[in-house]
């Protein structure tokens, strides 16, 4: 399949396929006129990918997955990840915690200035 329909199907976007193309997360290989044509399964790939990307990963991670996270659309995660999924989990953990902090202070600053304009 080319790249076109490839992006049509998954709803990513081209740029985004050559990117993962160009990281080793999918396979391509050219036509003689030099079109990239992706296997059947790229579209699968493609949407774990993203799914994945959504879910806070990097490629960088994503490229380590095994197999059974990046060739199964839906695909729970693997034994083999747990430690990289709550390492994900504890910088999320982390990203709360300093955005309840940013809120609290916000929110008494806010308190703060209505009073002061109150008087």
């Amino acid at each position: 399949m080319r790249i076109g329909r490839l992006a049509r199907e998954t709803g990513a976007s081209i740029r985004s396929i050559r990117h993962y193309d160009a990281r080793g997360l999918l396979s391509s290989s050219r036509t003689d006129n030099g079109y990239r044509v992706f296997p059947e399964i790229a579209v699968t790939q493609v949407r774990q990918i993203r799914r994945l990307l959504d879910n806070g990963f990097n490629l960088e991670q994503i490229a380590t997955f095994p197999e059974c996270m990046r060739l199964k659309e839906g695909a729970t995660f693997c034994p083999e990840t747990i430690a990289v999924q709550h390492e994900r989990l504890a910088e999320v953990e982390r990203r709360i915690a300093d955005l309840q902090a940013i809120h609290a202070q916000l929110t008494r600053s806010i308190a703060d200035s209505e009073r002061i304009s109150e008087k």
